[in-house]
């Protein structure tokens, strides 16, 4: 884990964006995290937002294109995966990743992603920000989110 590269993140306008959280419940500490990371971002920006659960990563790409078609300006879909010992992981970090690549680009509205697909636990806990993380995922999520709601905005006109 590294974080090199990451952009300088400024303040952003999000007033007037309606966002939807959706996060699956697995791993709750972690999940946890990225819930607050998200909503910490979407509160300095002024956005307004609720938070949808669902069961698992799995879910998250039907619940996001619902909340999209449903009027949101954009999603921040927040997932816990953690590789096991069968092909269980490999089968749900791509149905998640794509499914939310597919949702994304059928709606034409932004898709944050704050979907771990992690080795162990620790790795987890390391970019939930949480107190001691080196990263907060969730909160990346939601400002790629905005940012590219606001970028859309501008280009629709």
């Amino acid at each position: 884990m590294s974080g090199k590269g990451a952009p300088e993140r400024d303040r952003i306008d999000g007033e007037g964006l309606e966002v939807v959280i959706v996060a699956g419940t697995w791993h709750e500490q972690i999940t946890d995290g990225l819930i607050a990371g998200a909503r910490r971002t979407l509160e300095a920006a002024g956005a307004n937002h609720r938070l949808v659960r669902v069961a698992g990563s799995f879910e998250l790409p039907v619940v996001a294109k619902a909340a999209l078609e449903a009027g949101a300006d954009a999603v921040v879909a927040l997932g816990v995966i953690i590789r096991g010992g069968t092909p269980h992981f490999e089968f749900v970090s791509s149905a998640a990743t794509d499914g939310l690549t597919r949702v994304a680009l059928d709606t034409g509205k932004p898709v944050g992603f704050g979907v771990l697909t992690l080795d162990d636990e620790q790795q987890g806990l390391d970019r939930a920000g949480l107190a001691g993380s080196q990263e907060d995922k969730g909160a990346e999520a939601a400002d790629a989110a905005l940012r590219t709601a606001l970028t859309l905005r501008a280009l629709r006109g």
